[in-house]
């Protein structure tokens, strides 16, 4: 599989998780008669940090995916150009 699509995969699960949090707080508040700003954090609360944790590990899982190969063929060109620099001031061995 693609670096790329996989990178994008792990990121829409990411949104996915980060929406399912708020998803579940308002399906687990659709019996209340009033709303506020104060019920809908304490509904959060009864949801948990575990949706928002997964969405932020996926996220990061995901930029690594994508960044990732671009990053190491940036690293492997210039540890190509140090080996070629090293080989022309090293001095011949004569034995």
């Amino acid at each position: 599989m693609n670096h790329k699509t996989m990178g994008m995969i792990f990121i829409c699960i990411s949104v996915f998780l980060y929406g399912v949090r708020y998803l579940a707080a308002a399906i687990f508040g659709s019996n209340l008669t009033s709303w506020s700003k104060e019920m809908f954090d304490s509904m959060l609360t009864y949801v948990g940090k575990g949706p928002l944790v997964l969405s932020w590990i996926s996220l990061i899982v995901g930029i690594l995916c994508f960044l990732g190969p671009s990053i190491g063929k940036w690293h492997s060109e210039d540890l190509d150009k140090i080996k070629k620099n090293w080989k022309e001031f090293d001095p011949p061995n004569n034995k």
